[in-house]
């Protein structure tokens, strides 16, 4: 707890705008979202499309950022590293708990956003919390394996938050899940290459979570099981993984930190 607030404080001691950024960023991610829309077309159902994209970035913004400060963490800390001895694993999980600040001043915004284009709310949004949860898992999935390689080079924090920029595309911010749904399945667009491609898309976890945090949020539906359990037993087969490379680079950080 002391951690998270420490890294709260400093992420925002020396801004002006401080938490306004949380509120900024994603706004502004939306108005260049519906700029693209206007030129390409994307259909949003009878969501609004700054609603529908706004909820989306949301689950997203979280694991990026948490994922990314993560990695950078244990590097961060390298002074209490070389001091005393504690559990490791406490910086990554530090930098996902400072997130969870910013990921609630987002679901407030978002209920503002629902109450303005009159959406009104429904009991699934009690999924909410297990389809945040599996954010969080996804985020320290990669943030334990990141931080750990991060010690023994620097370059993969440099290339995780690059790697997560191009990731979203492959997963439906801009665009909603029903879209890749229609080409890849309904149309086949890639011929015998669609159900193939379906599948490897639907193993990115964060396809079922943006997905089914829609559905749950704003459209009254129940998770879509068929999509987010591919991702789901992704991350908690590569979790324990994640979390048994991190405690067996551990005991080398101080060394070479």
């Amino acid at each position: 707890m002391v951690l998270t607030w420490k890294n709260v404080t400093l992420r925002y001691k020396q801004s002006h705008l401080g938490l306004l950024w949380v509120i900024f960023k994603p706004l502004v991610l939306v108005v260049i979202f519906m700029l693209v829309r206007s030129f390409v077309g994307i259909d949003s159902g009878d969501v609004p499309y700054p609603l529908l994209t706004y909820c989306a970035l949301i689950p997203w913004t979280f694991f990026q950022e948490s994922a990314s400060d993560g990695v950078g963490s244990v590097v961060g800390n390298a002074n209490l590293i070389r001091k005393i001895y504690f559990p490791r694993e406490i910086f990554p999980l530090a930098a996902i708990a400072t997130k969870l600040v910013e990921l609630g001043i987002g679901l407030v915004i978002l209920a503002v956003m629902m109450v303005w284009y009159g959406v009104l709310p429904s009991w699934t949004m009690l999924w909410a919390p297990l389809i945040l949860l599996l954010t969080v898992l996804t985020a320290l999935t990669l943030a334990l394996v990141g931080a750990a390689l991060n010690v023994y080079s620097r370059d993969v924090s440099q290339m995780v938050p690059l790697g997560l920029s191009l990731l979203m595309y492959a997963s439906p911010i801009i665009y909603p899940l029903a879209l890749v749904k229609k080409k890849l399945i309904a149309e086949q667009a890639a011929g015998e290459w669609s159900n193939a491609l379906y599948t490897l898309y639907s193993l990115n976890p964060m396809a079922g979570i943006v997905d089914s945090f829609q559905r749950v949020m704003l459209q009254g539906l129940q998770p879509d099981w068929g999509t987010l359990m591919p991702g789901m037993a992704l991350v908690l087969v590569c979790l324990p993984l994640s979390y048994a490379f991190f405690k067996q680079a551990e005991a080398y950080f101080a060394d070479v930190i």
